[in-house]
């Protein structure tokens, strides 16, 4: 039974490579934070089974990380822990730097202080937005970085500090540079899921507007759940290297906003440009299926400048030939239009539960206001 060190357990990827390194057999351990408050609920499911274990430890904390690399003495470590968020990192640049920049660097000198360099094979969740203002579309293994980001910045030093660690002291250690992947478990404040929730929301009579920043931005989207299966393929190779981690397919904001109101009943049309332009419902299939008002007519999609970034990624486009060729993964596995229909499903049901569960409050409140029940 091999043993894996998960960071970032409790994150979107780290929940699915659990799940995924649980199904191979793995013994799996995970790194969360102490706080007053967890957040646990993705891997809620797992917790219990007598081969998911879960350790405190800090990004931020050599010696905490030391001492659970000691204790687990892992033959595989994931090192997924980041503070990911683009646009927070201009606002915490510093804590952004240290998690994903000098967090890195903690990682592996943790495991040579456990003198585990020569048999602990160690992967780091690099990213896309070092291509940042790119150089050239698609992008590859050789293309060259240009960071637009404090984000992007951070995960630089740590893709070259893993490169550096890998020459220096023969470790196997590598960076899987994963363009945007996303699920239904992905974080609400992304994109991605924010256009899912909100097209649901809108969809159920809970919102009026989604308001978004470029729609221009072309990225390109995987499905988290089969880009664990590539990070576990990367450290199964004969030899340490890197890779792009990618569908090769590209798609604007605008699309991916458009599919996903459509899989929640709603036609959009989009008008005007830049700041100006608005998604204009123009065939509203849900009031023709039941007694709900119709939305055509309505603006429920605005462009605000509060979304728009000092300095912004437009044109992300992966390249996986090397994926596809040395390691034999299947980055179409899951298409994008299946991706955005799984997010929307999944949210027109949680937000269908959650208004549920908000009418049961109310009533309840006015039956013991009322004296009806006590």
């Amino acid at each position: 039974m091999k043993t894996a060190l998960i960071t970032g357990v409790t994150g979107q990827d780290g929940s699915y490579l659990s799940e995924f390194l649980l199904e191979k057999g793995y013994d799996v351990h995970g790194i969360i934070r102490r706080s007053s408050v967890d957040f646990r609920e993705r891997i809620a499911h797992l917790e219990g089974k007598p081969n998911f274990h879960l350790h405190y430890a800090d990004m931020g904390d050599s010696m905490s990380l030391v001492k659970v690399v000691d204790k687990v003495k892992p033959d595989e470590i994931y090192n997924l822990a980041a503070q990911s968020h683009v646009q927070v990192s201009f606002d915490s640049p510093e804590f952004t730097a240290d998690v994903d920049a000098t967090g890195v660097l903690r990682v592996l000198e943790a495991v040579r202080a456990c003198h585990l360099e020569k048999t602990c094979r160690i992967y780091q969740a690099s990213t896309s937005e070092l291509y940042g203002k790119v150089e050239e579309v698609p992008q590859n293994e050789n293309t060259p970085f240009h960071p637009y980001s404090p984000y992007a910045v951070a995960k630089l030093y740590g893709y070259w500090i893993v490169k550096e660690y890998r020459e220096a002291y023969d470790m196997f250690c590598c960076s899987g540079i994963l363009f945007n992947h996303e699920s239904e478990r992905r974080g609400e404040t992304f994109v991605t899921r924010k256009i899912t929730l909100a097209a649901a929301r809108i969809s159920q009579g809970l919102q009026d507007c989604l308001y978004l920043g470029n729609l221009d931005s072309l990225r390109d989207w995987g499905y988290a759940k089969d880009y664990v299966e590539c990070m576990w393929l990367i450290l199964q190779n004969d030899k340490p290297e890197d890779f792009v981690i990618a569908t090769g397919v590209q798609h604007s904001v605008r699309e991916f906003t458009e599919l996903a109101f459509r899989h929640a009943g709603i036609e959009l049309r989009f008008e005007g440009k830049g700041i100006n332009e608005t998604g204009v419902c123009v065939k509203d299939v849900r009031s023709q299926k039941s007694e709900v008002g119709s939305l055509e007519g309505k603006v429920l999609v605005r462009v605000s400048p509060d979304f728009y970034r000092p300095t912004d990624v437009v044109n992300l486009w992966g390249d996986p030939t090397k994926a596809k060729a040395r390691l034999g993964w299947n980055p179409g596995k899951t298409s994008f239009e299946e991706l955005v229909k799984i997010m929307v499903e999944h949210d027109i049901a949680k937000v269908a539960a959650e208004g549920a569960a908000t009418k049961v409050r109310t009533n309840l409140a006015e039956y013991l206001e009322k004296g009806i029940v006590k």
